[in-house]
């Protein structure tokens, strides 16, 4: 048997690559979209790509699952164990086989058996894999999705936060508590590969290793240490991250199907005579460096920079527009499939950062300050500053004087802002906090700050902060 993992981390997702090399087979578990590092180790081990087996219905990620069927013909095997709301729609169309709990497949000599583990999701399945052609007839190990991570377990409430779908939250908690207490009832020894590490909004506390064991997970994890359900409901149910707003995106797309990208899939460098266009009636991101674009930059784009497009894009661009991104022309490719991964999937191409510059059309750019230059400001009222970190942070302390505008909710907050005085963005070190003033900016806010090196440097300049009781611990 071969197992190889693979790990991208702009999305905290691993998958897998389980082979038969006496059949010359493999399956991709949890696949994500970019399937050429799988073909490319496929081709390398002498495999052919047979199969994907897919543990639920991703929200954080677009699915590689139906461009590994349409490029290769591999069989999907996908979950029938959700209500029908979340049943894949797509799957019809090529060879597959539906699973609910206890159902078992093959791949060559490797044997998979379903284990139904709701809770993060209704449909979520984990999968236990058994060598047979080593001589083996019990499991070595479990593929458990978004169910169990290093650390950590899957949160029950995206349906909810992220789809809008009301009144799931406690009833998946509920339902993950039980499916925790199938988790206890499997061997000590069994290996755990997750579908997630650090970073991920798809639980709290996640680790970096990138697997575990049964028995540890159960001595260790923190979630997996409540006896008393209703104290694991109030435990899963507080402090989780923020839920993207492009995950209930991805929900229904991996339901519905994704487009399908194709081999020869790539983008072009755009003229400057579309530049207009693309500003009026698209959406227009700048990748390059914050202080490069708080120098100058387009009015009317947004600054993303390239490293934190990722975890920033599915919250600030409207994927119902086609989105053009302002950058190097060897970063183009890379920055577009970061959006395709989070499925922002209208991208019009990208125009070269040097010709946009050379052009002179950068002619807007913002304020930089320290905390020693806007404190008499922010303290006498005579700017308006805004906090942009999560609410965890603005929670754990914050200037007196800011008012909290999460940064994905900002589009949805700015008529909060008042645009008659100086807005000052703050973060924790002013890289969230650059973004932010180009949202600003790019809304129409004339006058905007970026407060330099954040929340840190006010506190290391000694000035004064506040702390906020969460309302989650109330009584």
């Amino acid at each position: 048997m071969l197992l190889k993992y693979f790990y991208d981390s702009k999305l905290a997702h691993a998958s897998y690559m389980v082979g038969c090399q006496k059949t010359q087979e493999a399956v991709i578990v949890d696949p994500g979209r970019r399937i050429e590092r799988y073909l490319e180790m496929a081709e390398r081990e002498g495999l052919q790509i047979t199969a994907v087996a897919e543990t639920h219905i991703h929200a954080d990620y677009v699915s590689g699952a139906r461009e590994l069927a349409d490029r290769v013909g591999a069989k999907l095997f996908v979950s029938d164990a959700g209500p029908q709301d979340w049943k894949y729609e797509y799957v019809s169309g090529y060879p597959h086989q539906l699973l609910t709990d206890g159902d078992t497949f093959r791949i060559g000599e490797i044997g998979f058996e379903t284990m139904h583990t709701p809770g993060h999701t209704p449909e979520s399945l984990s999968f236990l894999l058994t060598d047979r052609g080593g001589g083996a007839a019990t499991p070595m190990g479990i593929f458990t999705g978004d169910f169990v991570f290093v650390g950590s377990i899957g949160r029950p409430d995206l349906l909810e936060e992220a789809a809008g779908m009301m009144d799931t939250a406690e009833p998946g908690a509920r339902d993950l508590f039980a499916s925790i207490k199938r988790f206890f009832e499997l061997p000590d020894h069994l290996q755990v590969w997750p579908a997630h590490g650090a970073g991920s909004a798809c639980g709290k506390g996640l680790g970096a290793i990138p697997s575990s064991t049964v028995g540890y997970e159960k001595r260790y994890n923190p979630a997996l240490q409540f006896d008393d359900e209703e104290e694991f409901v109030q435990y899963i149910l507080a402090d989780q991250p923020e839920a993207p707003k492009y995950f209930a995106v991805m929900k229904r797309v991996n339901k519905e199907g994704p487009k399908i990208l194709g081999a020869d899939h790539h983008h072009e460098m755009l003229s400057l005579d579309r530049l207009d266009d693309s500003l009026e009636n698209g959406v227009v991101v700048d990748l390059r460096s914050s202080d490069a674009f708080a120098n100058e930059h387009v009015p009317g784009s947004i600054n993303i920079p390239i490293e934190m497009l990722s975890p920033w894009a599915g919250w600030l661009v409207d994927y119902d527009k086609p989105v053009s991104l302002i950058c190097k022309p060897e970063e183009l490719e890379e920055a577009a499939r970061v959006l395709h991964a989070i499925g922002c999937d209208h991208i019009a191409g990208g125009f070269d950062a040097s010709a946009i510059l050379g052009s002179g059309r950068a002619t807007e750019s913002y304020e930089t300050a320290t905390p020693e230059d806007l404190a008499d400001a922010i303290r006498g009222g005579e700017v308006t500053l805004i906090d942009v970190r999560s609410q965890e942070e603005w929670d754990e302390g914050h200037i007196e004087q800011a008012t909290h505008h999460f940064l994905g909710r900002l589009p949805d907050t700015l008529g909060q802002i008042p645009r008659e005085t100086k807005v000052v963005t703050q973060c924790r070190s002013g890289a969230r906090a650059a973004i932010a003033a180009s949202v600003l900016q790019s809304k129409g806010y004339k006058d905007v700050a970026n407060l330099t090196g954040g929340y840190m440097a006010w506190k290391q300049a000694e000035l004064p902060t506040v702390h906020q009781q969460p309302a989650s611990s109330t009584a």
